[in-house]
């Protein structure tokens, strides 16, 4: 089988694919649209289509990433960086068939692919750094006037979420959620992240750098196929709800118990689930990581 070429699915096997992907995602995506209908707001499964914007029906859309292309998939043409290819099938032998256009991705996104695979690289080679214990969520209502999620009371009140936030350092390593600091809690931090030192930052035991698999999956999509962006997304969601369960507020209404990081004993458990999601996130952001340098080594000898 010539390694150039592309491994064409039969139709009955790539529309199986495509009809799991999609009852996969209806799963995660039904409540969200559900509370959207009805102008609410979820702290969990809104979060993911708010912050990340990427809609419901784009997650949902099944593409087969490199490395596959499909049989009788004319009705791909029109769809962005598809091409018909030359491709083989599962008896080797070469057929013609639809599959994922490298040239015309990397000529829209190449540079994306290259900050990806520099910040995936940094971050897989680092320690996990595992004490920051959720603390970023309290530090975004640290002496706040308006709470960020205002349906949602604070399970301490406010004077006690602040001596919280007092007790202890500060360590947040992600940018992006340090950005959402109050003034005051800012200086408290151990870290100052900018946009341009996220590449020196960014370690693999943080929960928003595990979320932002998410991110750069979808952003590679369709070089990245959806199997792969959906593991992330299924990461991401996972991650959100320790996030929201460790945080001030109050969500044991929508079943969501508390992690009590105020306490020895919560901050183990917040440990433990960060553990976890470090192991999880890794095998991925490997994945992430391999896919960026096959782009990468495809376009060299254009460049030459």
């Amino acid at each position: 089988m010539p390694a150039d070429l592309p491994l064409a699915l039969a139709p009955e096997v790539w529309r199986k694919r495509e009809r799991l992907h999609q009852a996969r995602v209806d799963a995660w995506t039904n409540r969200h649209l559900e509370w959207a209908e009805a102008g609410r707001r979820h702290p969990v499964e809104d979060f993911l289509f708010r912050y990340y914007p990427y809609r419901p029906g784009q997650l949902r859309r099944w593409h087969p990433g490199t490395g596959t292309a499909l049989a009788d998939g004319a009705d791909r043409l029109g769809w962005r960086s598809y091409g018909e290819t030359g491709a083989v099938d599962g008896s080797g032998r070469a057929v013609r068939a639809v599959g994922v256009d490298v040239d015309d991705f990397l000529a829209r996104r190449s540079q994306r692919v290259e900050a990806s695979a520099r910040l995936l690289r940094a971050t897989a080679q680092r320690p996990p750094l595992l004490g920051c214990f959720g603390l970023h969520e309290w530090a975004m209502v640290y002496r706040a006037d308006d709470l960020r999620h205002e349906d949602w009371p604070l399970r301490l009140g406010r004077a006690c979420t602040d001596a919280v936030v007092e007790a202890q350092p500060l360590r947040c390593t992600h940018i992006d959620a340090f950005r959402f600091f109050t003034e005051p809690a800012r200086p408290l931090n151990v870290h100052a992240p900018t946009r341009q030192t996220q590449v020196a930052l960014e370690q693999p035991g943080c929960l928003h750098a595990s979320m932002d698999l998410y991110k750069w999956a979808y952003q590679l999509s369709p070089a990245v196929g959806s199997d792969l962006v959906a593991d992330c997304f299924s990461l991401a969601r996972d991650v959100r709800e320790v996030d929201m369960r460790a945080s001030p507020y109050d969500l044991t209404a929508l079943g969501l118990e508390p992690i009590p990081v105020e306490t020895p004993a919560g901050r183990a458990e917040y440990v433990v689930h960060q553990r976890a999601f470090t192991a999880r996130a890794q095998l991925l952001r490997t994945q992430l990581l391999g896919i960026c340098d096959s782009l990468l080594a495809h376009r060299s000898p254009m460049m030459s």
